[in-house]
């Protein structure tokens, strides 16, 4: 903030205050087993604000975020997504505040997407992130771009309430979760992530070194009952993520080397995508996604898909309204259930966007992952106006 207060304010562009309001429905085809409804009704906000100085090498971002409504309690909240000043030199960029990371190339998960925090509350999906505090440095050259993090401070997973969706058998105590690292969310995480475009690939690769986003839920009974408690551990990952183009074809590849206080393990998810363009002249194109899923702990992998294979369609009509849709199947090999999802959306007007998503879930052994989800399929419509 002093920083800030002491920039000349000569050649300022500021820009206009921007973002969407959105209501949302979210119904479930089955009661379940915990106390939550069957259907949810919210609203939520999302402002976004910039601003530059000095030519336009000192950028600051805001992106906001809250939702409130006739959800569960839980589903209540607000959060600081980007906070972030910028300052871009010629070979090299300093950013330092709130921000968002992404990385990775492939549809049906995203191993090597360790930076931030997943919000999941907002989606099962794991698409929606929390800001995470960092101070970034990218160097830049025609080798490529490598990009250094700081991370100082670690924020917990969010999870619904115990009367809210999707219900995971137990309620997740996250008044109380626990670390392996004494200093708890206060321990300082390192992150690295070379990547550079060279032909018609683009390659990735990354490190990180600090608290595992993903807690290891553990089961506890107190004088309120049995629950789960998250356990955050210590872990390193090395990581490539790296994707070809040609022509109509997509190849796409996420590996990870994970090292933790159990054994060490690797897992990858490999696919491709073929789009067949303008069909019968109509200017739809239709993509067809195949991925393959793999963990090489297998049965013993606490995570959702091990030995799995997603097939999925895109479709794009590429009218002035955006309208597109995937549709997308993952399926356990071992065939212990599988995954259905759904995602489309339209631009209505100038400044409106209709968006729909659909999960359910199958599962036809008792202690497969995916057997928590089995009464938690879900529909959920989106009317948001942006401007």
């Amino acid at each position: 903030m002093g920083v800030a207060l002491l920039l000349p304010m000569q050649g300022l562009a500021a820009g206009p205050w921007s973002g969407s309001f959105s209501t949302q429905w979210r119904g479930y085809s089955h009661a379940g087993d915990g106390a939550g409804d069957t259907d949810y009704t919210s609203v939520a906000v999302e402002p976004d604000y910039s601003t530059q100085w000095l030519d336009r090498r000192l950028l600051f971002t805001f992106e906001g975020f809250a939702r409130g409504g006739s959800r569960d309690s839980g589903s209540n909240h607000a959060d600081l997504r980007v906070f972030s000043l910028n300052y871009a030199a010629d070979a090299w960029e300093l950013r330092a505040g709130m921000r968002k990371v992404f990385w990775g190339v492939t549809e049906s998960q995203h191993l090597v997407d360790i930076v931030n925090q997943t919000d999941l509350v907002e989606g099962m999906d794991g698409e929606e992130k929390l800001g995470q505090p960092m101070l970034d440095l990218a160097l830049i050259g025609e080798w490529g771009t490598l990009d250094m993090y700081v991370l100082p401070y670690f924020r917990p997973r969010t999870y619904p309430a115990a009367d809210g969706r999707p219900f995971l058998g137990l309620p997740v105590d996250t008044d109380h979760p626990l670390y392996e690292s004494a200093d708890g969310d206060r321990h300082v995480d390192y992150a690295a992530r070379w990547y550079k475009s060279i032909a018609a690939w683009d390659l990735g690769l990354s490190y990180f070194a600090g608290t595992a986003r993903e807690p290891r839920l553990l089961p506890q009974v107190d004088a309120t009952g049995a629950s789960l408690r998250p356990y955050y551990y210590q872990m390193r990952q090395s990581a490539l993520d790296a994707q070809a183009t040609y022509g109509s074809w997509l190849w796409k590849l996420e590996a990870v080397y994970r090292q933790t206080d159990e054994p060490a393990y690797g897992a990858a998810t490999a696919g491709l995508e073929y789009t067949f363009a303008d069909i019968a002249g109509s200017g739809v194109d239709l993509g067809v996604v195949l991925e393959y899923l793999y963990d090489e702990r297998g049965s013993q992998s606490a995570a959702m898909f091990a030995d799995d294979t997603m097939l999925g369609l895109r479709l794009a009509l590429n009218d002035t309204a955006g309208s597109e849709a995937l549709l997308g199947v993952i399926y356990d090999n071992g065939g212990d259930g599988h995954t259905l999802s759904l995602e489309a959306s339209r631009r209505v007007g100038d400044h409106w966007k209709i968006s729909l998503q659909g999960l359910a879930f199958a599962s036809s052994a008792a202690d497969a992952p995916l057997y928590a989800l089995r009464d938690e399929d879900q529909l959920q419509l989106d009317l948001a106006y942006h401007w």
